[in-house]
């Protein structure tokens, strides 16, 4: 016969375990989440279909699950990255990896001034630029695929494409001139993964190269990461209809690594 205290024992083993059965499933939750970076959303990973590949390349491109900055990198951030990098400065920069507009808009060497403000995205950076940030920051920059995976996202749903009003606000932002002072990141609403500014604030480089060359110069630049392709939009990409979609890989394929923009940005990703 059990004793009082060994019944008691007993209940509370069972107590525990069926707890614990009940609670391992959203504890596992609870630390995927904690896991991920601070200022960066999880992505789950997906298919990517671009827009023009190659013979013999996959139809679609598989994107593993990754975590990606929520805003793109400000100026104070930068600012904070120049400062750690003193090679970063605009007079100290090689030519080779920035042109002459390099950090133009900013007031000085160590100095953002009134046409950067600290919460506006950064941007008249290089691909270069963009890169060594991301690896100071113990990051690096999206692929391609990543970008556009987690760009063709609505705000409701994970496919954008299907909204009406979505695609309109892209074709709005593309159809109108950026305004000289950017305004802050943040203030459009976030999509169904919890990103902001993917769309209608600031295009953004990305990691890879652009192998879908428009004109045989291009095709005949075979140099280590001469051509690169920065990633806005994706809703649709694959639809040889979309006039949007051709805009967009028309703005990509103008690019080379040490070029800056006045509307060319950045975000960073990482591995999970």
């Amino acid at each position: 016969m059990l004793s009082i205290s060994m019944l008691r024992c007993l209940i509370m083993q069972f107590v525990l375990g069926m707890l614990f059965g009940l609670l391992a499933p959203n504890s596992a939750r609870a630390e995927d989440y904690t896991n991920t970076p601070p200022g960066m959303a999880r992505l789950p990973g997906g298919l990517y279909r671009p827009l023009f590949r190659n013979d013999g390349d996959p139809k679609d491109i598989e994107v593993k699950g990754f975590a990606l900055d929520i805003h793109p990198v400000t100026n104070a951030e930068f600012l904070d990255f120049v400062r750690a990098n003193p090679r970063w400065q605009r007079t100290q920069v090689k030519h080779l990896f920035a042109d002459e507009n390099y950090l133009k808009h900013w007031a000085g060497e160590l100095e953002l001034g009134p046409e950067a403000i600290t919460n506006a995205p950064i941007t008249w950076v290089s691909w270069f630029a963009a890169k060594a940030y991301s690896k100071w920051a113990a990051k690096r920059l999206p692929t391609t695929a990543e970008w556009e995976f987690a760009a063709s996202a609505g705000i409701t749903n994970s496919d954008g494409g299907k909204d009406a009003e979505f695609k309109r606000q892209i074709a709005a932002w593309l159809s109108s001139p950026s305004p000289e002072r950017l305004p802050p990141i943040g203030t459009g609403r976030r999509n169904y993964y919890g990103i902001e500014d993917l769309h209608g604030l600031v295009w953004e480089w990305v990691a890879d190269f652009n192998t879908a060359m428009v004109t045989g110069d291009a095709r005949g630049d075979n140099g280590l990461e001469r051509q690169l392709f920065c990633g806005s939009g994706s809703a649709g990409a694959n639809d040889t209809s979309n006039y949007l979609s051709f805009m967009r890989f028309g703005f990509r394929s103008s690019l080379k690594a040490a070029y800056t923009v006045h509307n060319l940005g950045f975000r960073c990703a990482r591995d999970l």
